[in-house]
């Protein structure tokens, strides 16, 4: 795909062409692109964000995730969750604890018990 037909690709999604918005999203995917992501996910798809944290988690990407999460994203304070305990993380385990995630606490007294 040329920069061109990227264009008005983007053009027609920015227009309210959702099948615009999906071969964006796509395309995006293909690529590991988590800018154009970000973008179409912070323009309220919900299939963006959703292929967000899915990448977001693949490449350990807790600044991503911990975005999502504070701007109230369930899914993407779980998979922060999740890989904060992977990386036994206990600062941002302890950062979800105090935000009021009962599972971030338990995972942090787990971790700190061994």
């Amino acid at each position: 795909m040329t920069d061109s037909d990227l264009s008005d690709l983007r053009a027609r999604a920015e227009n309210g062409d959702e099948e615009a918005v999906d071969e964006l999203i796509e395309l995006a995917t293909e690529r590991s692109d988590m800018e154009e992501l970000r973008r179409l996910a912070d323009s309220g798809s919900a299939t963006a964000t959703d292929q967000l944290i899915e990448l977001a988690t693949e490449l350990g990407d807790l600044d991503e995730l911990r975005r999502l999460a504070d701007r109230g994203n369930a899914t993407a304070t779980d998979q922060l969750i999740e890989l904060a305990t992977e990386l036994g993380d206990l600062n941002e385990l302890r950062r979800l604890a105090d935000k009021g995630s009962i599972i971030a606490a338990e995972q942090l007294l787990e971790l700190t018990a061994e």
